[in-house]
C-alpha cells in the first residue's frame, strides 16, 4: 500500500466537499477548486475525513494512488488556507507594480514586461520590489512565481534579476586583468 496514498484527509471545519462519481469539488473561504480523479482510484467521504482507494495492485495504480491522495490534499489544503510564493527583485531600476489584473515589470529591458494575473490568483507587491502571490491552487502559484521569475532570472555575476525570497544566489567571480 502506497505510505502517502493511505492516510486520510482532514477535512477543516469552515471546508465543504462534494464527491460525484470520478468528480470532486472543494470550497472553501479561499475559493472554490474541483478536479478529475484518475480512472485507477476511488475517493470516499468518511465523517470528516476523505480516504482514497485504488482498484487494483498494478504499478501504475500506486503510482495514481499517492498522487491522487497529495492532490485532494492540497485541494482541501489550499481552499482552507491558501499558498503563498514570495518573490524578491534586485538590480538598479527594477521595480514592480500590480494595476488590475496585470502585473507591470521593469526589469531593465527597453520595455515594460506586462503579465496577466490568472483567476483566483492574488498578486500584490510591496516596497516595488517584493511580490507575494497568493491563491488556492497550489500548482498555479507556482506557475505564475515561475513565469514572472522567467523574465529574468538571478544572474550570478551581480545578482540581479527576480529570485524566490528563500532562494540563495551563488555568485561567481568576475574576470582578472593580468
Amino acid at each position: 500500500m502506497s505510505r502517502i496514498g493511505k492516510l486520510p484527509v482532514t477535512i477543516p471545519d469552515k471546508v465543504k466537499v462534494e464527491v460525484k462519481g470520478q468528480k470532486i469539488s472543494v470550497e472553501g473561504p479561499k475559493g472554490k477548486l474541483s478536479m478529475e480523479l484518475p480512472k485507477r482510484t476511488s475517493i470516499e467521504v468518511k465523517d470528516k475525513t476523505l480516504v482514497v482507494n485504488r482498484k487494483d495492485e498494478t504499478a501504475e495504480s500506486k503510482a495514481l494512488h499517492g498522487l491522487s491522495r497529495s492532490l485532494v490534499n492540497n485541494m482541501v489544503q489550499g481552499v482552507a488556507v491558501g499558498f503563498v510564493k514570495r518573490l524578491e527583485i534586485q538590480g538598479v531600476g527594477f521595480k514592480a507594480a500590480v494595476q488590475g489584473k496585470v502585473v507591470n515589470l521593469t526589469l531593465g529591458y527597453s520595455h515594460p514586461i506586462n503579465y496577466s494575473i490568472p483567476e483566483q490568483i492574488k498578486v500584490t507587491v510591496e516596497e516595488n520590489t517584493k511580490v507575494i502571490i497568493e491563491g488556492p491552487d497550489k500548482a498555479t502559484v507556482g506557475r505564475v512565481a515561475a513565469e514572472i521569475r522567467s523574465f529574468y532570472p538571478p544572474e550570478p555575476y551581480k545578482g540581479k534579476g527576480v529570485r524566490y525570497s528563500d532562494e540563495k544566489v551563488i555568485r561567481k567571480e568576475g574576470k582578472t586583468v593580468q
